[in-house]
């Protein structure tokens, strides 16, 4: 059964790009234990999370919008799964993929450590991320 343009424009514009669940659960984590970090900042790429003293990006990425669902859905390839959609949806993924590959390189060439995290990994195992995002931090010489 087809779905209306309507109805699917207005289910899209209620997905949220900031404060999503999974973000505000790792937000809350990794404060609880003592990492202070800014969210509205003015780092290239908008990252979810910047430590600036340390020069980390984090970023809650959506398995969805950046090219991760094919693995979830157990598919062979990226490639795969974009046959799966319709053309516009195509474009949409492939441009945001190609902005993080363009935002992680920014960010790298001038000095940052880029960490992407993928909701289904948080939603998976919270502590794990946490836990990884912890020794990062701590390999960059922040005292966690």
């Amino acid at each position: 059964m087809k779905r209306n343009k309507a109805v699917t424009s207005k289910i899209m514009s209620k997905i949220k790009s900031r404060d999503t669940k999974p973000e505000i659960l790792f937000r809350s984590k990794l404060w609880n234990r003592g990492v202070r970090f800014t969210l509205k900042n003015r780092v290239f790429g908008k990252p979810d999370i910047a430590i600036k003293k340390y020069r980390i990006a984090i970023f809650i990425d959506g398995d969805f919008w950046h090219g991760n669902n094919w693995k979830i859905r157990k598919l062979k390839s990226f490639e795969d799964e974009l046959e799966t959609y319709k053309l516009f949806w195509r474009n949409k993924i492939q441009r945001n993929v190609l902005r993080d590959k363009i935002v992680n390189k920014s960010l790298r060439e001038a000095g940052w450590f880029v960490l992407r995290i993928w909701v289904s990994s948080l939603n998976r195992n919270p502590d794990k991320c946490i836990e990884r995002t912890i020794s990062i931090l701590r390999k960059r010489g922040c005292g966690v």
